[in-house]
């Protein structure tokens, strides 16, 4: 009787660490917004606007219909060059030509 409770126990820590583990990564996306126009050329997050497919393929730097996420609160106080600001909504700016 001893061996199956130990067993069970071992079981149950097993799932509630198992739990914990695939928790944490939803938790930490709750934490983050999508911040248009602030990535690098191929470094933005998935769903990028037209021209790109998904994540890695925006085409240049800020691009505005691309977005990368970032701590929430933090996109509209970004320092980008040239006077950019990032935005919660998709931009016209910086599109790629063609």
């Amino acid at each position: 009787m001893s061996y199956h409770v130990k067993t069970l126990a071992v079981a149950g820590s097993l799932a509630a660490a198992l739990t914990a583990h695939f928790a944490t990564p939803a938790a930490a996306d709750e934490a983050k917004e999508k911040c248009y126009g602030v990535s690098l050329a191929g470094q933005n997050d998935c769903a990028a606007g037209p021209g790109t497919t998904c994540a890695g393929t925006s085409k240049v730097d800020y691009q505005g219909n691309s977005f990368k996420l970032v701590p929430a609160g933090t996109c509209m106080t970004m320092e980008l060059p040239d006077g950019r600001m990032g935005s919660l909504e998709a931009l016209d700016r910086d599109l790629p030509q063609g």
